[in-house]
């Protein structure tokens, strides 16, 4: 500390009381820190995509620190904040959680968030994309195969697939036409 400092401590007794004092001087209010987090609480959005579990345990982080600065903030508003904060794909998610009525925590929310992502966004359907060919019948399981020139279009694998991609056979054998 310089001298100026010193001084102004000196005549202060005990720590207790200079603790204080400098809190009182140096400290940032806690209005200001509240005011804070506040603000990225209710900013925080979640984008389409990514993991709704690491958005809730954000979400969560914040919660906790707001209610160590006493914002004075009940359970019903922070849900209400979360659910403002995901994005459309969610939207029957939120219908549905308030049409219930449902009555959670936030641990519980974050849970049921977690489920709904598991069921409703599963990945799409695989694309599966080819060269255009026809084929005539030669007699009985006898195939030729022509491609044609230009692009290739998009498959999509359906249950008559199997889910398999779709292939013309391979080599020059009889019936091939250009074989590869």
């Amino acid at each position: 500390m310089t001298n100026e400092i010193q001084k102004q401590y000196d005549r202060l007794e005990d720590v207790p009381s200079i603790m204080l004092r400098m809190k009182e001087v140096y400290a940032v209010p806690d209005r200001h820190i509240r005011y804070a987090a506040t603000k990225v609480f209710s900013g925080t959005k979640m984008t389409e995509g990514s993991s709704v579990h690491s958005h809730g345990v954000k979400m969560l982080s914040l919660v906790e620190k707001l209610e160590d600065l006493k914002a004075g903030l009940n359970n019903d508003t922070y849900i209400d904040v979360i659910l403002q904060s995901l994005p459309p794909s969610y939207d029957p998610f939120i219908v549905n959680y308030n049409m219930n009525g449902l009555e959670k925590s936030i641990h519980e929310l974050i849970n049921m968030m977690v489920q709904y992502e598991a069921t409703t966004h599963k990945s799409e359907p695989a694309v599966l994309v080819r060269e255009a060919s026809t084929s005539k019948a030669k007699g009985k399981g006898a195939r030729c195969w022509k491609r044609k020139k230009g692009k290739g279009t998009a498959v999509t694998a359906t249950a008559s697939t199997g889910g398999a991609p779709l292939a013309a056979p391979k080599g020059k054998g009889k019936g091939n036409v250009g074989g590869s």
